[in-house]
């Protein structure tokens, strides 16, 4: 049986109807939770994480808008996702891309693994990236549609990029 692994990339509060919450968000969250309740093998969630000091940081300093917050309800998984959070890994990150979810990933050994979520031009094409470059024999996919960033435009750059890398839409 093969191991295909599905990783929803910060699908928060805030990045959906909270702080920095967009309408594309909003509009693909039907098919990621369709495509994240049918999926067959195991499912992998990040959580953007920061905490109440975020605009002393170098992030926060660059993106001024204090954004999941921990323990906050902006910090939750979105309530479409919250049921297949229970018993799933979950890596809570105070940036973009998770060297500790890439790790997990590449002593996982599985077959292929597939990144959704929000948003696509800086944390799925941080953690695709970082997947890669553990597994570079590995399928590394992207569920196109079940993503979104803050325009259609650079959502469309990001998976240009990614297509680049070799990593695979779907």
């Amino acid at each position: 049986m093969s191991k295909d692994l599905l990783v929803i990339v910060d699908m928060q509060n805030d990045f959906v109807t909270g702080a920095l919450g967009t309408a594309e968000a909003q509009a693909m969250l039907p098919a990621l939770s369709a495509l994240a309740h049918g999926w067959q093998g195991p499912v992998i969630f990040t959580r953007d994480t920061h905490t109440p000091d975020y605009l002393n940081t170098q992030e926060g300093r660059n993106l001024p808008v204090p954004h999941c917050i921990r323990d906050t309800p902006g910090w939750q998984i979105v309530d479409e996702l919250r049921d297949l959070t229970e018993g799933a890994p979950i890596f809570d990150k105070p940036t973009f891309g998770s060297t500790r979810l890439a790790h997990y990933l590449a002593k996982e050994e599985p077959d292929s693994i597939t990144f959704c979520g929000t948003c696509t031009g800086i944390c799925v094409i941080s953690n695709a990236l970082l997947a890669k470059a553990a597994l570079p024999e590995t399928p590394i996919r992207v569920a196109a549609s079940c993503c979104s960033c803050v325009t259609p435009q650079s959502h469309q750059t990001a998976l240009d990029a990614m297509k680049l890398c070799q990593i695979e839409m779907v």
